[in-house]
């Protein structure tokens, strides 16, 4: 699991004996405040940093030869961020002390967030709670400071503390939940020293780093290792895309600055990997690519604004590619398209394959919603398609992401004619029905959804291997509409005696929403 550096007192100190014993990415989660020596309050501006030159020479593998010139010129843009806020706690029964607070969807953060705060009651009292973080100066002229959302998150007071000791109260900009980064300000008599984004991009696996940072409190603290890995997926929102280091970063650290070897920031240290809550070698941090979008947009706006596309897409797996007919499984398979979003104003349908977006191979999903959020809003872009074995190029105009927009399936009623019932039919471990009014009302099934209802699933036979369940409804096989149990069959051998190994359904639950899978098709 991961850990982010989220308030170690800020919750979790009931529950007294319940043991959790839980290995875990786990978030840097900032360190109890105390006092912090103050130095001079000698304040200057960051010097531009010595490029360190590196030898082959087997004695010096195990890093640079020294950092100090390049962590001297840096530390004073690198700060420590305190925040306060009043919570609501009963005070009989504290909460569990944990290693560390995971993400949102966390089970355990689910459930003590459930359990407790149905506690509060007549004995609940509001009390205050701290917690520190870190963060860089990247304007010190402005005042304009970065760091982790969760960092600063729920605040009631944030405050800054500069490396010569100096405290200044800061402002929220704005915040970003997706890419977990915020923009404070603080007004000084002066300027303050600033750091300076490096191109992400051009980072190498094995290139030496260094992270400075407020590791449990101690601040000014500088570690230095390597890139490990680039485009790690942690599971932690729709755009990641981290730098792994060995670069020991520890709970404080998150908000700080990973530097090149040039001085440059290159990323901004969110969550490590650890069994214990410290450090073990497997760290993450934000690349500065995306980090320098997201600051220019709260800084002139105060929020996000990114592009948005309007479809809802899959990963095309190796069963998929076979069912479509494709040689490699890559690109996003379009699931579902917003009604009058971009994509259908574009003529992009559900079944489609977006292989390139904007000149830019999709080489899996995704990495496609990534693409989409950092193009401009109104630009218009070539899309390239997959659709029933043929490419094609559609020009699709970029509309703006809406946070609160929620996708519209539709809700034209559609007449249709009376038939004589149809027969049931199994095929492909499925036991197959018309979807009429008693169908629709055995299994909740909306109006608008339209197909053939699975009644009945083999618990042997491949359908259930994907999980179909009875109450899917059957929209469209091998990419052609379906209406009748018949017609599912008849697509099945015709696709068969093409040589699928693999049949591409397109199923809806009962509420209209759509996923392809494949299924293996029966001897």
């Amino acid at each position: 699991m991961v850990f982010k550096d989220v308030q170690v007192r800020r919750g979790f100190r009931a529950m007294a004996g319940a043991a959790l014993a839980v290995a875990a990415m786990a978030c840097l989660c900032a360190a109890p405040a105390r006092a912090e020596n103050a130095a001079s309050p000698v304040v200057k501006t960051a010097q531009p940093a010595k490029p360190m030159t590196m030898t082959a020479n087997p004695a010096f593998l195990n890093g640079p030869r020294s950092v100090a010139d390049l962590a001297e010129n840096l530390i004073d843009a690198v700060v420590n961020i305190s925040t306060t806020q009043v919570v609501t706690t009963d005070r009989v029964t504290p909460m569990p002390e944990t290693p560390g607070t995971g993400p949102k969807n966390s089970p355990f953060e689910q459930f003590f967030d459930e359990f407790f705060n149905r506690r509060g009651g007549k004995d609940a009292q509001p009390r205050k709670v701290q917690s520190l973080g870190s963060g860089f100066i990247v304007d010190g002229k402005e005042g304009f400071i970065i760091t982790n959302n969760h960092v600063i998150e729920d605040a009631d007071e944030i405050v800054v503390n500069l490396n010569d000791g100096r405290k200044l109260t800061a402002k929220l900009v704005g915040h970003d939940k997706k890419t977990d980064l915020a923009l404070l300000k603080v007004e000084a008599d002066e300027p303050l020293p600033q750091v300076d984004f490096g191109d992400s991009d051009k980072l190498r696996v094995g290139d030496w780093v260094m992270a400075i940072g407020n590791p449990f409190n101690l601040g000014g603290t500088v570690t230095v290792g390597i890139v490990s890995a680039r485009n790690r997926d942690i599971n932690s929102g729709p755009y990641d895309n981290y730098i792994q280091t060995d670069a020991a970063i520890n709970r404080g650290n998150s908000g700080g600055p990973l530097f090149d070897m040039n001085g440059k920031v290159v990323g901004i240290n969110t969550a490590i990997y650890s069994p214990s809550g410290g450090s073990i070698g497997i760290g993450f941090a934000v690349p500065s690519k995306i980090a320098m979008t997201v600051f220019a947009q709260l800084r002139d706006y105060g929020e996000t604004r990114r592009g948005w596309l309007g479809v809802r897409i899959q990963q095309v797996s190796e069963d998929i590619a076979e069912g479509l007919g494709m040689k490699t499984a890559e690109g996003a398979l379009v699931a579902g398209v917003t009604q009058d979003g971009p994509a259908a104003k574009a003529g992009i349908e559900p079944g489609d394959v977006i292989l390139s977006f904007d000149g830019q191979r999709v080489p899996e999903m995704r990495e496609l919603p990534r693409m989409v959020a950092e193009t401009a809003i109104g630009k218009s872009v070539d899309v390239v398609i997959l659709r029933k074995g043929e490419e094609k190029t559609l020009k699709v105009e970029l509309g703006r992401l809406d946070e609160g927009e929620k996708t519209d399936a539709g809700e034209e009623d559609t007449p249709t004619e009376q038939k004589e019932p149809a027969e049931e039919a199994v095929v492909l471990g499925m036991t197959l029905a018309p979807l009429d009014d008693a169908q629709r009302e055995a299994y909740s099934i909306a109006d608008e959804v339209e197909g053939v209802v699975v009644t009945d699933v083999d618990p042997e036979g491949p359908a259930a291997e994907k999980r179909v369940q009875p109450g899917d409804v059957i929209v469209e096989v091998g990419q052609e509409a379906i209406v009748e149990p018949a017609d599912v069959v008849a697509r099945v051998d015709a696709l068969k005696e093409e040589g699928r190994r693999s049949i591409l359904l397109l199923l809806s639950n009962g509420k209209g929403e759509l996923r392809f899978l494949a299924l293996r098709a029966e001897d």
